[in-house]
This record gives structure tokens, C-alpha cells and sequence, in this order.
């Protein structure tokens, strides 16, 4: 059985992680443990550097704390302006033995009132429970769960990072000049 340290408390960030490894490696079977660390960065991360320099350092603290796991994942929710627009997405982080894997999630618009909020100092799942009436919303649905309906939850949006983080590890043959 391979362990999985998740650098996160958050039920959400360890359901994807524990979804995108059971899709990526089937014939393996996973323990998963989440972890309080700090992100290094500050509480709503303003831009792609940031969220990534985030997620990172959840990953590499998550390690120094439990050793002897098989991967460590650090997920860092993120907003950005891009072309006028504020946008949310994540970055994911995924140490291994075999190396480092990383991906962006998918991005998708903020309404103006809730980058209003995050403008003013807020995180986004306190912004989102303001202007939606919702109480701890980022350990549910999300913003993206909030905005869609939940046809795209949040555990959904981080599954497929995680995947997509997972691909020079799976592969790691072919990355060996990004992995250490």
C-alpha cells in the first residue's frame, strides 16, 4: 500500500488527491493523510507565482513532517487578473521519489462583486460565503461549485489537476530532465 501525505486538512483537497491517484495508478492501493503546514505565502495567493510557490512549500513542509510516505501533494488555490478579469484556479504540487510533478487547474471568472471582496484583503471561499450566502463553502462545493451548480465541483476541478500533476511522475521515463 503506498501513503499519500496531503499538506491540507481540507477534506476536499484529499478526496481529489485520493481520486486522481486511484485513476492514475488503479492496480495500486493508497493510504491517504492530511497534514497542517503552512503555505509560506500569503492567505489568498494573488497571481500564479504565488499559488505555486504555495503549493510547493506545502508539499516540500508535508515531507519534512512525515518521511516515510510515497508522495506528498500541496494544493494552492489561486486568483489572477487577466485581461481585466479575476480568475480563480489552483496549483498543484506532487513530490515523489521519482521527482516533482505540477499542474494548473482549469481557470474560470470571478463575478465582480467577489473580486471586489478578494481586492480588499479577503480569501476567496470567505468572499464566495459573503456574496453567496454560504457558510464554509470552501470545504464543499467552491467557488467553481458555487457558480456552476455543482456540475463542476471544487474536489472535481482538483481531481483533474492532480491528474494532470501526476504526469511526469506516471511517465518518468520520458521527464527525467524535470525530475530530481
Amino acid at each position: 500500500m503506498k501513503k499519500i501525505i496531503v499538506a491540507s486538512k481540507n477534506p476536499v483537497k484529499s478526496s481529489a488527491v485520493l481520486n486522481a491517484f486511484r485513476r492514475v495508478f488503479p492496480q495500486e492501493h493508497f493510504e491517504i493523510e492530511g497534514v497542517d503546514v503552512p503555505s509560506n505565502v500569503p492567505d489568498q495567493p494573488m497571481n500564479d507565482h504565488e499559488a505555486l510557490q504555495g503549493a510547493r512549500n506545502r508539499a516540500e513542509a508535508a515531507r519534512q513532517i512525515v518521511q516515510d510516505a510515497d508522495f506528498w501533494a500541496g494544493l494552492e488555490g489561486g486568483v489572477d487578473q487577466v485581461e481585466g478579469t479575476w480568475v480563480a484556479y489552483a496549483w498543484i504540487v506532487v513530490l515523489s521519489g521519482a521527482g516533482e510533478g505540477r499542474a494548473r487547474t482549469g481557470i474560470f471568472s470571478l463575478p465582480a462583486k467577489v473580486a471586489r471582496l478578494i481586492q480588499e484583503g479577503m480569501e476567496l471561499g470567505e468572499a464566495d460565503d459573503i456574496v453567496f450566502g454560504t457558510n464554509n463553502s470552501k470545504h464543499a462545493g467552491g467557488a467553481v461549485g458555487l457558480l456552476t451548480g455543482d456540475a463542476l465541483t471544487r474536489t472535481e476541478l482538483y481531481t483533474e489537476g492532480v491528474i494532470l500533476a501526476l504526469i511526469p511522475i506516471k511517465n518518468h521515463q520520458l521527464y527525467s530532465d524535470i525530475l530530481c
